[in-house]
């Protein structure tokens, strides 16, 4: 039996799901922390299991050849980058890895056909929307615990993994731009220096709640959000007078103001106090436009890439009808647009078709059209329309099975999955190989340092 609170010396073997990796002792089997394959390392046991341990590395003994420094201060504490000491080319071979598992063990396909993935072009600098927290709990440093400290009860930063009341203060960042962090840090000093408290999650009182930064990467618009619990004119005017001051590059400033209890960054309300609102983003020969609250993949080089592969995939032939589900703001309608006579574009959300319907007119698109409301209901409702090719890109979730019920009914020709979740991927694509063959697996990578990566099944009817 593995002993809670003992420290064993472990060589670590390979990695799981979320980041950790896996050691044995005599075969059974310890999930680890802060540790990557190849390390020799003690492990001190922090949870005792029938089957399993999980554990924590508390000193590397040895390094693997794979470990490299990482890059950021923060490194280990707010887990946004947990993959940042091992070199990307390893990284990419174990998210592979985790396809091809996902895909045979969970979607039951034998020995299936994974192909490299697509890198990132740049592994820094790569997102073009941050979102930061504020938080009355402060979480404290080793360095800073002891510290009389008046701001204790003020950071603005990003969230500590699994401690969501907790926020780590952060001055830098290097998953967007430096223009992004020199806003971080002048949102902060200004808070501080007008006493506006942040909202507790707790209590539900204070003000700031979300600092949220979407930058184009093809344009030069820089967008400010400040989310609040509440409306304070006075101060956003003045937030914006000194903020401009400062920064000749920022193009649009708003505030978003919500009172829900949830810790979600986006407003029940919405002001706009400086520029349009929006930025402009393109990709490819198509342009973009983008409000606070859109969704729009956050790497855009990345999704440049996604969207080639998806293009890559649809047959030679002119395609007379294609349905997009889960189409958001219409990204990947516009983005294949020409291969089709028609497209249909399925989501729930209403902001998103109103997002939609305002791309196809600044892109002079005329072949797409937007459906909102419960899916399964809508494509129930237009499946005598029946689409040669289906494309969708669901949430993390995957497809409700009712959907793919659905799909299978009307059996396309062709159905090209894009997931953020190989797991959800895979076990939707069990259900679908009833009707379907597996021609590609592509995998491209939008989120260099962590373990998450898109990936793309291309599906031919039988």
């Amino acid at each position: 039996m593995i002993e809670k609170d003992k420290i064993y010396t472990l060589t670590i073997e390979d990695y799981a799901n979320e980041g950790k990796s896996i050691a044995r002792i005599e075969n059974f089997v310890v999930f680890i922390d802060n540790a990557i394959p190849g390390d020799v390392a003690e492990v001190k046991i922090y949870k005792s299991k029938k089957n399993y341990a999980l554990g924590k590395a508390v000193k590397i003994l040895k390094e693997s050849e794979k470990r490299i420094k990482p890059r950021c201060k923060y490194f280990g504490l707010c887990g946004g980058c947990k993959w940042q000491n091992m070199i990307y080319s390893e990284q990419l071979k174990y998210k592979r890895d985790a396809i091809y598992d996902s895909i045979e063990r969970i979607g039951k396909i034998d020995s299936p056909n994974v192909d490299d993935p697509v890198p990132s072009d740049d592994i820094y600098y790569f997102r073009n929307k941050m979102e930061y927290s504020f938080s009355d709990k402060r979480w404290l440093t080793q360095e800073e615990i002891g510290i009389e400290n008046k701001t204790n009860n003020f950071a603005l930063g990003l969230h500590i993994p699994e401690r969501y009341d907790k926020v780590l203060d952060i001055d830098e960042c290097y998953l967007q731009s430096e223009k992004s962090v020199k806003v971080l840090n002048f949102t902060r000093s200004f808070a501080i220096r007008n006493n506006l408290s942040p909202y507790s999650t707790k209590t539900q009182k204070g003000y700031l709640r979300n600092l949220v930064i979407r930058e184009s990467k093809n344009t030069n618009d820089f967008m400010v959000n400040l989310v609040t619990f509440d409306n304070n004119e006075e101060i956003l005017k003045k937030y914006c007078e000194e903020l401009l001051n400062e920064f000749d590059f920022i193009t649009t400033i708003v505030n978003n103001i919500t009172s829900k209890k949830s810790q979600v960054a986006v407003g029940e309300h919405e002001k706009v106090y400086y520029g349009s609102g929006k930025i402009i983003e393109k990709l490819g020969d198509y342009t973009f436009s983008i409000s606070a609250n859109s969704f729009f993949q956050t790497n855009t080089k990345g999704t440049e890439k996604l969207y080639n592969v998806v293009k890559s995939f649809l047959t030679n032939k002119k395609i007379d009808l294609l349905w997009d589900l889960y189409c958001g703001a219409g990204t990947i309608s516009i983005y294949v647009s020409k291969y089709c006579n028609n497209i249909l574009g399925f989501e729930l959300v209403p902001s998103a078709i109103y997002d939609a319907e305002i791309n196809v007119k600044l892109n002079n698109i005329n072949n797409c059209k937007f459906i909102s409301g419960d899916l399964k209901n809508s494509i129930l409702e237009y499946a005598k329309y029946k689409p040669d090719v289906v494309i969708m890109d669901p949430p993390r979730s995957g497809v409700h099975k009712d959907v793919i019920e659905v799909l299978l009914s009307i059996n396309p020709e062709q159905i090209i999955y894009v997931s953020c979740n190989p797991q959800t991927q895979a076990r939707d694509i069990e259900l679908l190989s009833k009707n379907y063959n597996i021609m590609n697996i592509q995998p491209v990578d939008m989120f260099p340092h962590t373990m998450h990566i898109e990936n793309i099944i291309n599906l031919i009817r039988k």
